[in-house]
């Protein structure tokens, strides 16, 4: 019989201290990963949709308030802004594109965001069915906005105003589905986006010439395309989304709009960094107990296996007169210790899966931020083999005990 098999049989001839080992570890080791897997996901899918926005300006407010409303789509706008002042904005030297947005109205909880062609392009979103829009009131859905709202090209629907289920529906004008968009993991994936004229049509009750016009015409030019509507001076948007045409833009620009404008300018690097420093101390907490947890695993490997090492004289010591070799004892301990350890990684792994998975579930926006338990990352390895270290160190002092195992005096003993 090998050194491992030994050591697997003796593990379970103890189940119940096996059991609570490995289930001390096991825990430390799914709060650790819950952690790991929240925090890079959120970091990557807030990089993936920043990249290409260095500014974002709407009305005044909360930076951090206008970066989740207009960035990520997870909070409500500062409020509008209007068209003319944004446009007057655009023509600055610094700038090299804008993209407008207009938002207030949802469908079934998913966005409604009026904008241009650019804007998909920017996330390089792709068509799955259909085309983008051409028309107003023409909308193209996110993949995960279509398959909740179970809606295909060719359906309408209502808009609701307001961001949230509740609100109440503008039935006045319905929107006609044209497209939906590839799933690529970005923000792209929970909206339902449109032109800018439609979201001004379907608020513009008052206005019965204004709903022909908004459900008949086609819009035509690089305006629609590329740029910014045409519009009077009553219309507003609610934010733009600005790429620096030169690195001296991120130093005048977000002063100059602060300070000489009815606006404010946002840096989406700088208050999502913000945002993680804040999130960093309770999740730095969180870790440090989750270590603590696993800390603690160890010193119960350590005791249960030095008690049980008093038992064990004298089966170790007719192992010795077997012809086993100091060594193999100190190995057949050792290997023990990292059995436990290693079972409790590797539950842990799989509890941490699960875990995140059910709080991703049991969240409703979990898919607007993109958070799910199905994904593995690397610094999972790196976990596993702080259990099987914690395992080592834990049998160490034991598997001495064992080398040093007298065989005379232990048989006399008995």
């Amino acid at each position: 019989m090998n050194l491992i098999s030994l050591s697997w049989n003796y593990i379970k001839s103890k189940p119940l201290n096996t059991a609570l080992n490995v289930l001390l570890m096991s825990l430390g080791v799914a709060i650790i990963l819950v952690l790991i897997l929240l925090s890079t996901q959120l970091e990557e899918n807030l990089s993936k949709n920043k990249r290409g926005i260095d500014l974002v300006v709407g009305a005044k407010g909360s930076p951090l308030q206008l970066i989740l409303a207009n960035v990520y789509h997870i909070d409500f706008p500062t409020g509008n802004v209007k068209l003319e002042e944004a446009k007057a904005i655009t023509r600055n030297r610094f700038v090299k594109s804008a993209i407008p947005l207009a938002l207030g109205d949802n469908y079934g909880g998913f966005r409604i965001v009026g904008t241009n062609h650019d804007y998909v392009k920017l996330y390089e979103g792709q068509i799955e069915k259909g085309e983008l829009w051409t028309y107003n009131l023409d909308v193209v859905l996110g993949a995960n906005a279509a398959a909740r709202l179970k809606l295909e090209v060719g359906d309408n629907f209502f808009g609701a105003h307001g961001l949230s289920v509740a609100d109440l529906e503008h039935d006045e004008r319905k929107y006609h589905v044209i497209g939906i968009l590839e799933q690529n993991g970005s923000v792209l994936d929970n909206l339902i986006l449109t032109n800018i004229e439609s979201v001004w049509a379907v608020h513009a009750h008052e206005d019965e010439d204004h709903e022909e016009e908004a459900t008949d015409t086609k819009v035509l030019g690089s305006a629609f395309e590329t740029g910014f509507p045409d519009g009077d001076e009553a219309d507003e948007i609610t934010s733009m989304l600005i790429q620096y045409r030169s690195p001296m833009g991120a130093v005048q620009m977000p002063r100059m709009i602060n300070a000489n404008t009815n606006m404010q300018a946002a840096s989406p690097a700088f208050e999502t960094q913000r945002l993680f420093s804040l999130l960093g101390i309770g999740v730095d907490m969180l870790r440090s107990f989750a270590y603590i947890i696993i800390v603690i695993a160890g010193l119960s490997v350590f005791i249960s296996m030095y008690n049980a090492l008093k038992d064990r004289k004298y089966d170790l010591a007719i192992m010795r007169s077997l012809g086993a070799s100091r060594g193999k004892l100190f190995v057949h301990v050792i290997i023990e210790g990292i059995i436990i350890t290693t079972l409790g990684g590797l539950l842990g792994i799989v509890l941490g899966h699960g875990l995140m998975e059910l709080l991703a579930n049991s969240y409703e926006k979990s898919d607007e931020i993109g958070v799910t338990g199905w994904i593995f990352v690397n610094q999972e390895f790196y976990v596993l083999l702080i259990s099987l270290g914690v395992g080592l160190i834990a049998s160490l002092i034991p598997a001495f005990n064992a080398y040093k195992t007298d065989i005379s005096k232990v048989l006399a003993e008995e």
